[in-house]
This record gives structure tokens, sequence and C-alpha cells, in this order.
């Protein structure tokens, strides 16, 4: 009776996983957003920043409001946000709204990215946690490559994009039902909850500074490959955008590919290793598909760059954790403020696209990592 309860309480928790994936739909929206109001890219990549802004602002206030109200409120919440946000589209589809529900949007998320592991390590402890995480990012990187395979089919069969939404909705409000109506025993928090001038503190050190860099890098990538793959396959492959945005699907397939053989992989070899020849392999793959206007060769490239980076942000994360364990709580809310590299990096992007074209935005989007190296006296970190 005990695991049969304690899977019943673990099922709604991993679910949320599946919520939080919802926010790479903003990939394949852009994309559309842009087609419907004939915007440039500099402004349509305003929706990644209206999404992933809110990390940098919202990250560690979710700590001091955990400790109010307790975790599974906190990711209740979250949800709720969320829920408001996919259906403004369908109520009122103006550029302005658009905005405001992907802000809302990364108000949502970004909620519960901090507070879900939290409430996961309530239901799961010890050994059995790490597999736990394992298994959320793998459910949350279903619903990324789900979006834009839906946004495609409502498209081409619904006649509107937008009817995504109302699905996105109707699972999240699904979701915090179920949640809310699972009991799930708290462990009060203990000691100093983090705050901006604790965290911020920590970028005094160096090596944190890289990593944090790094983590606005790799995000900012990660979300600005998200939109520009679309665009890239539509100019060079001359294909319409409802079969265009499959290639963002691809892109998360290889992530969640690579998420599994990468967790097998760092069990016997070097995290520092992994990711230099991940890094290795992300940079060639982007420089050789840049010339490229096949579409069967593109889309190997594009598996190729989604399974070589998939590894990259738990491994920077992760060493950064191992380098103050007694200042874990700080240095977590400030790796997750550093998610807002995603509102940073693709208005840049957007920027270099409309002065040198797609492939001149792909190739800005790898040079970035280039400048962020941790000190080979730190390097002991990734060993």
């Amino acid at each position: 009776m005990k695991k049969e309860t304690s899977f019943s309480k673990l099922l709604p928790v991993l679910f949320g996983f599946f919520i939080m994936g919802f926010v790479d739909v903003v990939g394949i929206s852009a994309n559309y957003v842009k087609q419907d109001f004939a915007l440039s890219d500099t402004l349509a990549n305003l929706l990644p920043m209206m999404v992933f802004l809110w990390f940098a602002v919202f990250a560690v206030p979710t700590g001091l409001l955990m400790n109010t109200i307790g975790r599974k409120k906190t990711v209740v919440l979250s949800m709720a946000i969320t829920f408001l946000a996919l259906l403004i589209p369908l109520v009122a589809y103006q550029f302005e709204m658009v905005l405001v529900a992907f802000a809302l949007l990364g108000i949502g998320n970004t909620i519960l990215q901090v507070s879900l592991n939290p409430l996961l390590s309530n239901v799961v402890r010890g050994n059995r946690l790490t597999s736990s995480l394992t298994w959320g990012q793998f459910i949350k990187a279903i619903a990324s490559f789900l979006g834009p395979v839906l946004a495609g089919f409502a498209a081409a069969s619904l006649g509107d994009w937008k009817m995504l939404f109302p699905v996105f909705a109707g699972v999240t409000l699904l979701s915090t039902l179920w949640l809310f109506f699972t009991h799930i025993e708290e462990v009060p928090a203990e000691g100093k909850t983090s705050s901006f001038a604790a965290c911020f503190g920590l970028l005094k050190d160096r090596t944190i500074l890289m990593l944090f860099l790094g983590i606005l890098a790799v995000v900012g990538i990660d979300v600005g490959l998200n939109i520009t793959v679309p665009k890239f396959l539509m100019e060079r492959c001359s294909i319409p955008l409802d079969q265009a945005g499959l290639g963002t699907s691809l892109y998360f397939i290889a992530r969640t590919t690579g998420t599994f053989t990468g967790a097998i992989l760092l069990a016997r070899y070097s995290a520092r290793k992994f990711f230099i020849i991940s890094m290795i392999g992300a940079i060639i793959s982007m420089a050789v598909m840049l010339p490229l206007h096949g579409l069967l060769p593109i889309l190997v490239l594009v598996f190729a760059v989604g399974f070589a980076v998939a590894n990259v942000f738990s491994i920077i994360f992760s060493a950064a954790l191992q380098l103050k364990p007694e200042r874990g709580n700080e240095i977590s809310g400030l790796m997750i403020m550093g998610i807002a590299g995603g509102a940073l990096i693709p208005p840049l992007m957007g920027v270099v696209s409309d002065i040198m074209g797609r492939a001149g935005c792909v190739a800005y989007c790898h040079v970035l990592p280039a400048g962020h190296r941790i000190p080979p006296e730190k390097n002991r970190i990734l060993a």
C-alpha cells in the first residue's frame, strides 16, 4: 500500500514536467506570429525575450514564496498562470496581447522550474531522486517536440495553428487539478532563504561567473536555434512553415535522445571531456550545415547539433553546485536566473538575421560559447 501511495504522488509531480515543456512552444509560435503580422526578425524575436526575461526577475523571489506558502501551492500557482497565458491568444489575437501571453507563460514557467524539482524531492528521496529527475527531463522533452507537431497539424488540418493552445490549456488544467487534489507531505525549509544579494555576491568568484555566463549562452543558443531552424529550412529548402516547423521537433527529439545517452556515458566518463567533445561536435555540425541547401543533410545536422548540446546545461549546472555545496541554494537560484539568456540572445540573433540572413544568425549562435572558458585551476569541478 505504501508503494502505491508513493506512486500515486509521484505521477502528478512528474506530469508537471510535461507542463514545463510548454514554454518551448515560443519557438514555433514566433515563426507563425511573424508570418501573421508581417514582422521583422528583430521584432518577432521579442517573443522569446518576453518569455525568458522573467527568469532573471522571479527565480529568487520564488524561493521566498515557497517558504511562505509551500512547494505544492507554488507549483499549482505556476500552472494556473500558465493556463491563463495559453488562453489569451484564443481570446485576443493581437501582437500586443501575444506579448502579454508569452510574458505570463515565462512567469509561470519560471515559478514552475524553481519549485517543481524541490517538490519532487518531497516524494522521492535518496538514490531514486536522480533517476526521477531524469524521467522529468524526458517528459519535458516530449512536450517540447510535440509543440511544433501540433502547430503544424493544426495549421494544415484545422486551418489555424493557434488550435494547439486549447489543447495545451486543457492538459495544463488537468495537471493542475491532479496535483491540487494529491496530498503531499512537505519538508519544512531549512536555513536561510536565498536573496538577490547572496546570489549576485557569488559572481565575485570567477569560476561561478564563467559558469553563470555559460548557462546564459547555452540557454540562449537553445532558444535561438528553436526559433531559427524553421526559418533556415524555409529559406534553404523552399518549404512552408508547417513543414519547416518539424525541424524544431527533430531538434528536441535529438535533445531527448542525447539526454539519455549522456546519462549513461556521464556515469562512466569525465564530465569535462564529455563537455569538450559535445561542444566540438556541435560547432563542427553547425559549420558543415551553414552552406547546405538539401533538406535531408540539413535535418541530419540539426539532429547532430541537438544531440551534441543536450547535456551541456546539466553539466554546467552540476559543476556549479559541486563547486560550493554549502551555498547550494544561492548557486541554484543564480543558475536558474541564467535561463534569462533565452531572452537576451534571440533578439541579438534577430538583428544579425535581418542584416546578414539566416546563415549569419545561426553562425552567431555558435560563436557564443567560445568566450566562456573555465580557469584551468578550476577544471577539476568538471573532472
